[in-house]
């Protein structure tokens, strides 16, 4: 099985931020930011390995933009991810609950 160097983009980095600030604004619970943290860590991590065996998406400006989706292990969080050679790219995060096909970037 091929294994990937993994590469967190600036702009995925400050979705994570956005999001666990919101959690401790909101939800004053420093146990559930922990744990978005660790999801988000484990399932980026995941990348380096399982990257080649998710499916191309059905939605066309994601494909136009070699983009794929994982879902959180535990959260209803997901990042959009491209390969580039031997490295997986994390690009952005979003919660299922958001429109990001119009905040795609």
């Amino acid at each position: 099985m091929k294994e990937y160097a993994l590469v967190v983009t600036k702009d995925a980095s400050d979705d994570l931020r956005r999001y666990l600030a919101h959690i401790r604004r909101v939800f004053k619970n420093p146990q559930a930011v922990r744990n978005v943290r660790n999801d988000f860590v484990k399932t980026a991590g995941s990348l380096r390995t399982l990257a080649e065996t998710i499916q191309q998406p059905d939605n066309e400006a994601m494909r136009s933009k070699n983009l794929k989706r994982i879902n959180f292990q535990s959260h209803n969080y997901f990042l959009l991810f491209r390969i580039n050679g031997d490295t997986v790219e994390v690009v952005q995060m979003f919660h299922f609950l958001e429109d990001y096909e119009n905040k795609l970037r």
